[in-house]
């Protein structure tokens, strides 16, 4: 256990760059090995905290700021043990689709209908913001106008528009009724600067600032729907039961990794690796693709030039294939991605059977759409495939591709996959917003961006899993390095990770 002075130290250097420390990061500092600096730790969790725009320093940010030993997660996922009491095989399987937009689906595209859509997301953001305690009391746009100057109000209003200046950002927010202009300066608040930088057009959001004119409005703090923090991780089962989250497979392109696919699907039968992998293997339960399942037509301009197989049947024939090569004990779980053969305007419905049969005729198959809840016995994963990350890179200061994680970070702040109308991603009219996230998951999993990458906000893990596709072309010119070729192993007993790296032949990362 550290010294108390040194734990002391480290308290005060959270307190002077303006954090808090919650107790349970406390506890996490009390437990740090003899051989860590409290202050160390937490010099670098105070700068993760920054740059996600907060102030209190939780027990995941002093964890994650502890390096990971591969000996020490190859012993919590029992590998080189018994991985179960009974193999995965002899375990019944728990799948629940908690939400599902393929059901949902249906629009004329009408005036009408844009309006619903947007009213819904406005009242599902705005009834989870109201359950904030720092957004208690807000106030309507139109009610914050009849208040006199001078007055500090609350309010909740969607982001219209956004634009910086020199030393101020300039929000307009608006509800049905109103519009508002809130202006944001370091002076009044630096934090909430700092955030209202990271703002998206139609985001819901709570400021709380002071009037100064007819409809101007300065702001001090600026509070977001976020999601509530984790005490501590669900089980869902009590020894190990593994899933596995894979994405972009592309089939049917040039730069399609099959041999590396292969090596991934001997294993899963128990054919690759040393005793201690084929043990762990034994355990896998579930497969978890988050879209791209093919590399489809006609995505981009030129595609063609980059496919080896130029007919989409044939693509998901090819894939189906594949699959049905994965022991018959497994349970798989597929949704599309932008380069499926599906509507591309989110929320997506599951692969329609017209292409994509065989993986229908397969039993063992659960498609579903693009984004989806589900629950593996009582761990809940929020799937999705990224297809706004797009958006959120041009958009939002700092993101990045090679950062999935961040850009997670981000929609769980703001509560939705795809705040952003009118860029990239396409957004379907509906009478509600099935891309607010409601129902907080235990995992939230994505894909797109073709990097491998792993993290936590607010007692959630967060998975971007890789391609099983070579860097492309259009990869190479934007600077986008890709991590393919992996697997993602996660422990629904603990939600434990690890890595698998299958362009090796030690799939070990």
């Amino acid at each position: 256990m550290p010294e108390v002075e040194k734990l002391r130290e480290a308290v005060l250097y959270a307190l002077n760059s303006g954090c808090q420390v919650s107790p349970d990061a406390l506890r996490a500092l009390r437990e740090l090995p003899e051989e860590k600096d409290p202050l160390e730790v937490m010099k670098e969790a105070v700068e993760k905290v920054k740059q996600d725009s907060r102030f209190l320093v939780e027990e995941e940010d002093i964890r994650s700021c502890l390096p990971s030993k591969p000996d020490a997660v190859v012993e919590d996922l029992g590998w080189g043990k018994a991985s179960l009491k009974a193999p995965a095989r002899e375990v019944e399987a728990e799948v629940e689709v908690l939400m599902d937009p393929t059901s949902e689906i249906g629009s004329e595209g009408s005036f009408e209908e844009f309006l619903d859509y947007f009213r819904s997301r406005f009242k599902k953001l705005s009834d989870l913001l109201r359950r904030r305690m720092d957004a208690r009391g807000a106030l309507r746009v139109s009610e914050a106008l009849r208040m006199g100057s001078g007055a500090e109000v609350k309010i909740i209003g969607m982001v219209r528009e956004r634009r910086e200046g020199i030393g101020k950002l300039i929000v307009v927010l608006e509800d049905e009724e109103a519009s508002a202009t809130v202006v944001f300066t370091p002076k009044m608040s630096d934090e909430a600067y700092e955030k209202a930088r990271r703002l998206m057009p139609d985001q819901v959001i709570c400021v709380e600032a002071v009037k100064r004119g007819k409809d101007l409005f300065l702001a001090k703090e600026l509070v977001g729907p976020d999601v509530p923090a984790r005490r501590e991780a669900r089980r869902g089962v009590d020894g190990p039961l593994y899933a596995v989250l894979i994405s972009d497979l592309h089939y049917g392109s040039k730069s399609f990794m099959e041999e590396e696919l292969k090596r991934f699907l001997r294993w899963l039968n128990g054919d690759l690796g040393n005793s201690s992998l084929r043990e762990v293997a034994r355990a896998v339960k579930y497969v978890v693709v988050a879209g791209d399942l093919v590399d489809g037509i006609g995505v981009y301009p030129g595609q063609e030039k980059e496919l080896a197989i130029t007919d989409i049947y044939r693509q998901y024939e090819g894939i189906a294939s594949l699959l049905s090569e994965l022991p018959d004990h497994l349970e798989v779980i597929l949704i599309p991605g932008n380069h499926d053969a599906c509507r591309r305007a989110l929320p997506q419905p599951s692969i329609p059977k017209e292409y994509a049969e065989p993986l229908y005729e397969d039993p063992r198959t659960h498609l579903l759409g693009n984004p989806c809840l589900i629950s593996l016995h009582g761990i809940r994963f929020l799937i999705y495939h990224g297809n706004s990350f797009d958006d959120l890179v041009s958009t939002v200061p700092g993101l990045s591709f090679d950062d999935p994680v961040g850009m997670m970070k981000l929609m769980l702040w703001a509560r939705h996959l795809a705040p952003i109308y009118g860029m990239k991603t396409p957004l379907a009219p509906m009478p509600q917003d099935l891309l607010v996230i409601e129902e907080v998951p235990d995992v939230f999993h994505t894909g797109h961006v073709h990097i491998t990458a792993q993290g936590s906000y607010r007692g959630i893990l967060l998975i971007n899993s890789g391609a099983w596709q070579t860097q492309t072309a259009y990869q190479m010119s934007r600077g986008i390095k890709p991590t393919p070729g992996r697997a993602v192993l996660l422990d629904l007993s603990s939600l434990r990770t690890a890595e698998l790296d299958f362009t090796r032949p030690d799939p070990w990362a």
